[in-house]
């Protein structure tokens, strides 16, 4: 039996998590598969009633994926309410290298995601700056509020 891994993030605007995503990962907005336009018309193609497709649902990208195969299909579900409440799960941004890289050059190469992430729309939560414990990370929240590390 194969595994595919999808993370599957609720939001109130897929437009703009898939917007902020693929700048932060790398990833690109998933094409609609078969040579449809759009999701809707792959969907509606498919036989999904049109009282099952929320207003706006499927005319753009809701989902993204590494252009390079090898990362997970992040898929931005549409939900009505805004987070209330901490995420339990989140997505670390490992780009340091781990501790087998200078620490001096895991914090360049961290700050360097987190200013990228900040102009696409990242606020920033807690700096983590550790050097005697050979430590250093950024928790920040997406558009939405959902946290997410760079480490």
């Amino acid at each position: 039996m194969e595994l595919t891994l999808q993370v599957t993030i609720d939001c109130v605007d897929p437009r703009r998590q898939v917007a902020f995503w693929t700048e932060a990962l790398g990833y690109i907005p998933e094409p609609a598969p078969g040579g449809h336009a759009t999701w809707r018309d792959y969907w509606a193609d498919m036989g999904v009633p049109e009282d099952e497709l929320t207003d706006g649902a499927g005319d753009a990208p809701e989902s993204v994926v590494d252009p390079s195969g090898k990362g997970p299909r992040i898929w931005f579900q549409r939900v009505p309410e805004s987070k209330v409440v901490k995420n339990r799960v989140h997505l670390d941004l490992k780009v340091g290298g781990g501790r087998a890289v200078p620490f001096a050059e895991r914090r360049k190469r961290v700050t360097t995601v987190v200013d990228r992430v900040i102009n696409a729309g990242a606020s920033v939560l807690r700096v983590m700056d550790m050097p005697d414990m050979d430590h250093y990370a950024v928790v920040l929240q997406d558009p939405e509020g959902n946290e997410f590390c760079v480490v």
